[in-house]
């Protein structure tokens, strides 16, 4: 709103110093100053309003060294960062950027169905919450908006030849001079490690003929719908001890707001050679709202924690992290990006499948892991969760540098 307020007053009224609300650097770092205020000072004033309503945690009988004096602790603390990342977007972002439309979306979708998840488990006292179908469900949603809106809007496009112009030499000596790329609409991705690192999710259907192109959402929308289910199924598994998930998520998002801003800005992409976005780098403003709002969350949800971010938060953190990546062309990195979700994700799946396998090859089930998800795993041989919880920061810190790292490492 303050964007629309303040070009007004740059282009009508001519009130000096107006324009500086059309940097997006500028504004990065009023959202980013406003969403760490608001989670951190108004976040208390939530904290206190869910323990007056016995909004407390229902912990499990899990064998965890302190996981009994968890009981009670205020869980839906998510609300404070659905809450401290929208209002400073509201305030400052370009509401009419189709990117900005698609991350709100998200963040209240994915949000709702992580309330639900919490009310049902809460104040109907059932512990597995919503029916996970319904979750799915929810999830498949989002992701057939997100995947349909990239895919059929006009206004999303890309251009990979981010130069003006350039001139190419052939063997006979003739110059020729190549015309500049135009914008257009792809669904072409970026392959990490690379060097001529775009591929096309339409290639896949080639075999179909001359117009293979046209179908191209047949693959693309259901590769978004898995990416987003599986991310925020992710950062839900992550969300166990206290500042794991919104450490980690944090560390994530910085990287993925570099990739916007460059992404969105013709001078860096061309720079970097990489893919030109147009329009993309106002997610830089969501982004920087959004990491405050882990940040300021991290106050009140470090050990001890004062509350958790209960589905309320988990399901939003990795909808949204997954909904940048996909709209920045960086999905391909998410396994390295998002390393932990996926070890997390994966430590389950393997105890699982290979309980499982083993209960009907011998009759007993088996385990590879003393808990799952992995960090249980590492509570009960015995480390303290703080230091659980640091460790993966650092892992996650190295994999968000390699991620970076990607933009020239080809």
């Amino acid at each position: 709103m303050l964007y629309y307020l303040f070009q007004y007053l740059d282009k009508v009224m001519d009130v000096p110093g107006a324009g500086v609300f059309q940097y997006i650097t500028f504004r990065s770092a009023l959202a980013l100053m406003l969403s760490l205020l608001l989670s951190t000072i108004y976040g208390k004033r939530i904290i206190s309003f869910l323990s007056r309503q016995q909004v407390g945690e229902t912990v499990r009988e899990l064998g965890l060294a302190g996981q009994n004096e968890k009981a009670g602790t205020p869980t839906m603390g998510g609300i404070i960062i659905i809450f401290a990342t929208l209002v400073p977007v509201v305030l400052f972002a370009r509401l009419h950027n189709i990117y900005i439309v698609l991350l709100i979306v998200t963040t209240l979708w994915m949000g709702i169905i992580g309330f639900i998840d919490d009310y049902i488990k809460i104040f109907k006292k059932d512990k597995e919450g919503l029916k996970g179908i319904f979750k799915v469900f929810g999830q498949v949603g989002l992701g057939v908006i997100v995947g349909s809106v990239l895919y059929f809007s006009p206004v999303v496009t890309v251009k990979t030849d981010t130069a003006n112009s350039s001139t190419i030499i052939k063997q006979t000596n003739e110059t020729v001079v190549r015309p500049a790329s135009v914008e257009e609409k792809s669904t072409a991705t970026t392959i990490p490690f690379v060097k001529n690192n775009e591929f096309d999710y339409a290639i896949v259907l080639k075999w179909i003929g001359p117009d293979y192109e046209k179908w191209a959402w047949l693959v693309f929308i259901p590769v978004v719908i898995f990416i987003i289910t599986a991310v925020s199924n992710g950062a839900n598994l992550t969300d166990g001890i206290d500042g794991l998930a919104a450490g980690t998520s944090a560390v994530s998002v910085f990287a993925l707001g570099i990739f916007t801003f460059v992404s969105g800005n013709i001078i860096f992409s061309n720079y970097l050679n990489i893919m030109y976005i147009p329009h993309s780098g106002e997610m830089t403003v969501f982004i920087a709202a959004f990491l405050g709002a882990l940040i300021g969350f991290l106050w009140y949800n470090s050990y001890p924690a004062s509350v958790f971010m209960g589905d309320t938060g988990s399901l939003t953190i990795g909808g949204i992290i997954a909904v940048l990546a996909i709209a920045v062309r960086k999905e391909l990195l998410i396994p390295l990006l998002c390393g932990i979700f996926l070890v997390e994700n994966f430590s389950v799946v393997l105890q699982v499948s290979y309980f499982k396998y083993t209960k009907k090859r011998f009759g007993e089930g088996r385990r590879i892991f003393l808990m799952s998800p992995l960090h249980h795993h590492y509570q009960k041989k015995g480390y303290h969760e703080s230091k659980i919880v640091t460790r993966f920061w650092v892992v996650a810190i190295m994999l968000a540098i390699l991620s970076i790292v990607t933009l020239k490492l080809r």
